[in-house]
């Protein structure tokens, strides 16, 4: 019977994650509508639209989902989609950012409330946590596109602010307004990024042991699940034991 569990749950993480895919097409092709319907449906003369394929592009949403997307806005979809951030704390007092695009500001208002409140969080006024993360531009290649040294030079001449360059890969980031310039100049020079968008970055971040890692994961993942929220940022670093203790 060991083995039918083991199965099982293969299975059971499987479902999961072909939900958790679908769910990430639907909220990027939801941005790609709303950039297009916000300006022109055109990627090349919109920025915002640009960055939003690229992204989709890197999380392999397929060509027909992306065309379909910016499609929708030429039928006056997306119009009735808000954009709103709120600003709440998760277990020990980690800062937490939700960036939700909603046609129903009550619905979502209420929901995220709920869902902090039932994952040991609790929903903040708008500012109350945002001074702790600043606003980046993120453009991220893998350990392939070169060596630090290679990849700094590149990061350098195309006007970034910074360089992570670790094993796995590289994180190069710039001003937020600077993103779609910075993108561009790198992809002459390095190739197609793993990824480019805009995210928060946490000025101070907060170290969780085991439990409390454990209770905010709960906390993001039911963030993440709910259908209006595109994205949810969190000030916490763990440690590599803890990673470990995670993943098992």
């Amino acid at each position: 019977m060991a083995g039918h569990s083991k199965w099982a749950n293969i299975q059971h993480r499987k479902g999961r994650q072909d939900a958790a895919r679908s769910k990430l097409f639907s909220k990027l092709a939801k941005e790609i509508t709303v950039a297009a319907k916000m300006g022109d449906p055109d990627p090349d003369k919109n920025p915002r639209l640009r960055l939003a394929v690229k992204e989709a592009k890197s999380s392999s949403v397929p060509k027909d989902v992306i065309d379909r997307a910016i499609k929708k806005s030429l039928g006056g979809e997306g119009e009735n989609y808000e954009e709103i951030r709120y600003e709440g704390y998760g277990p020990n007092g980690v800062a937490v950012i939700v960036e939700a695009m909603t046609d129903n500001r009550n619905r979502t208002a209420s929901s995220v409330r709920s869902t902090f409140g039932k994952n040991g969080g609790n929903l903040g006024e708008t500012g109350s946590v945002a001074f702790m993360f600043e606003r980046k531009g993120q453009v991220t290649y893998t350990a392939e596109a070169g060596d630090a040294d290679t990849v700094m030079m590149a990061a350098i001449e195309a006007g970034a602010e910074d360089v992570e360059s670790t094993e796995e890969g590289h994180v190069i980031w710039c001003a937020d307004t600077d993103l779609n310039e910075v993108s561009n100049a790198l992809e002459a020079e390095l190739g197609e990024s793993e990824s480019t968008k805009l995210v928060w970055r946490p000025t101070t971040t907060t170290e969780l042991g085991l439990e409390d890692a454990q209770k905010l994961m709960k906390l993001i993942e039911a963030l993440e699940d709910d259908d209006d929220v595109q994205t949810v940022t969190a000030n916490f670093e763990i440690s590599d034991e803890v990673m470990e203790q995670l993943s098992a």
